[in-house]
């Protein structure tokens, strides 16, 4: 049993009130139950909610989570600022932009409220952006995503597929070292999952799923943490490519 407060780093008087269906849920089911489950952890729980909430574009629910993620110490300031990065890809950088924006605010705010000075941002060097040989990065990219997605990787024949798919996305941001290849797999699955994106959405799941990255049980509670946070007939969608990718996975 886990409860509002504990999750959102905050007091019971935020949280929905009882006196509505609503609030009854979100109370006894949202938090009171899937929060507590025990097949993924919190921080997991965090990357689909945070996913979610920043693509559905929920100002106070993006303002919410981001503060709880920070407040709580479950995701660092740099993990929550590479998480803009790889949502940015799979979602927009508009949408992208304002979860930065909010981590600052949050940021700021966690801070004021401990009394304490708050710290900058990260400096950042040049040395996570090599190579910049083209050739490199089209040739390491093309390494990235098979390896990521177990299938061939395409030809390099439009300016999508070039700069953007192989060099950019698979040649540079999938390696990035700010988060692990996991915890990349839980923030693309709900983004192609929230996205309706079908080949996506299947190629990532079955991906995910077949090298081992996780597990049956984790990816269903993936599919019930995204269906409270963007709608249950989007999870419906998410929950058949999960079993038609279990069914499909080599023994």
């Amino acid at each position: 049993m886990t409860s509002f407060p504990e999750v959102m780093a905050t007091t019971e008087g935020e949280l929905p009130s009882p006196d509505t269906p609503f609030g009854r849920a979100a109370r006894d089911f949202l938090y009171g139950d899937v929060w507590a489950r025990p097949g993924l952890s919190r921080r997991d729980r965090r990357w689909v909610t945070l996913t979610c909430v920043a693509a559905a574009d929920s100002p106070e629910p993006i303002e919410q989570h981001v503060y709880a993620a920070l407040a709580s110490g479950d995701i660092a300031l740099e993990e929550m600022l590479e998480f803009v990065l790889h949502f940015a890809v799979y979602c927009g950088w508009p949408k992208a932009s304002h979860v930065e924006s909010a981590i600052g605010r949050q940021w700021d705010r966690i801070h004021r409220e401990r009394g304490e000075e708050t710290p900058p941002w990260p400096e950042l060097t040049n040395d996570a952006l090599d190579p910049q040989d083209h050739e490199k990065r089209l040739e390491r990219g093309t390494r990235e995503f098979i390896d990521v997605n177990l299938t061939p990787a395409p030809p390099p024949n439009s300016p999508y597929r070039q700069a953007g798919i192989l060099s950019f996305v698979f040649g540079h941001v999938w390696q990035r070292p700010g988060l692990g290849r996991r915890e990349r797999r839980i923030i693309t699955v709900a983004s192609v999952a929230l996205d309706d994106s079908p080949v996506p959405l299947r190629t990532h799941v079955a991906s995910a799923l077949h090298s081992g990255d996780l597990t049956k049980d984790e990816m269903d509670e993936i599919v019930l943490q995204f269906a409270v946070y963007y709608g249950f007939a989007k999870g419906d969608a998410l929950a058949g490519a999960v079993e038609a990718a279990w069914a499909a996975k080599p023994q």
